[in-house]
């Protein structure tokens, strides 16, 4: 039976324990949009948007994109695909307003049928591998605190593109042996990244994400070929329709569902990759616990986790999936499992 759907949304105000610094620069004080979407028996479900001024998007074009979409909401919420590619055909270049309508949806579906996202898609939580927690770029004493401060996790992310980068690992390394990986958020030109390869391998780093930017295609290429450890395309992968340009030029992709837009999105790309024998990696923005529990559902399906966005924050407004001590651990409710913290 078809619910009539109505849509509310109000503005999340989240803060990071430290200022989160890249290679772009870094903050402090983020906002997302918290996105609702309840049935006529009153059940909600629950998703959030993450825009990000890279891919063009605010939290003024999300409440933009909202009232577009606010009239067009499915009459079945059944109808997932669907109400999906009508959503992309109105407004496709607002991937994070996309994915919160998408997240909300598929929440709703599995409340209506009593079981979790992660049934719907027939998938297995305790096959989720470990998340990585992330190093943001900061100066020695607060690389040695954040160091301390993530002493749960046994994986960590560091933030490079700096002219400080063998420095940060000398630092990192010092206090601690734990497995390390290393984004440089487009930070590096070809010959800068092939010349931090073995610098990379010295320090026992074992996955490199985005070394160049977005658009360098060719030049990922050249640094694959020359790199033992595995690269990884951010930045350079938004939608499925970005793989197959990367086929051969990187090792696996960094899906991120606020870049690509919608859950059924992500697993498109995920078999995409997969068909191209590619490793495929699931990341995050900063952002509350709504988003990182849609992403956590897809978990069973990848082979690199970092979904810390939420565990970088001081205070998370909601409860979902955790990632304490670096396992990942889906709720066990319907939907996606959310509750109010």
């Amino acid at each position: 039976m078809a619910h009539p759907l109505r849509l509310e949304s109000e503005i999340l105000e989240l803060r990071t324990r430290h200022p989160f610094i890249i290679a772009r620069g870094g903050q402090s004080d983020y906002r997302t949009v918290m996105v609702r979407l309840i049935d006529g028996d009153g059940v909600e479900g629950w998703g959030e948007a993450a825009p990000n001024r890279i891919y063009g998007e605010s939290v003024e074009t999300v409440h933009g994109a909202l009232q577009n979409y606010s009239d067009r909401l499915p009459s079945d919420p059944f109808l997932l695909e669907d109400a999906e590619a009508g959503w992309e055909s109105i407004l496709a270049l607002n991937p994070s307003a996309r994915v919160a309508l998408s997240s909300a949806l598929h929440d709703l579906v599995g409340k209506r049928l009593g079981i979790p996202v992660y049934k719907l898609w027939g998938l297995d939580p305790a096959k989720a591998p470990r998340s990585t927690f992330t190093i943001g770029i900061d100066n020695d004493a607060k690389l040695r605190q954040k160091v301390k401060e993530a002493e749960q996790y046994p994986i960590l992310k560091i933030k490079l593109g700096t002219d400080r980068d063998v420095e940060i690992l000398e630092t990192i390394r010092g206090m601690t042996q734990k497995e390390l990986r290393v984004d440089a958020n487009c930070g590096w030109s070809v010959k800068q990244a092939i010349r931090m390869l073995p610098v990379l391998e010295e320090f026992g780093v074992t996955v490199l994400e985005q070394p160049l930017a977005a658009e360098d295609l060719e030049g990922l290429g050249k640094v694959s070929r020359a790199s033992r450890i595995p690269v990884i395309a951010d930045e350079s992968c938004k939608t499925a329709a970005d793989i197959p340009p990367l086929v051969g030029k990187v090792d696996g992709i960094n899906l991120k569902l606020a870049k690509c837009g919608s859950l059924r999105e992500a697993l498109r790309m995920i078999a995409i990759a997969r068909a191209h024998q590619m490793m495929v990696m699931i990341g995050c923005m900063i952002e509350s616990s709504i988003a990182i529990t849609a992403a956590a559902h897809l978990t069973p399906l990848v082979d690199i986790v970092d979904l810390d966005g939420a565990a970088l924050l001081q205070d998370d407004p909601f409860v979902g999936a955790s990632i304490d001590g670096g396992q990942v651990r889906l709720p066990t409710g319907p939907g996606l499992g959310l509750s109010r913290r």
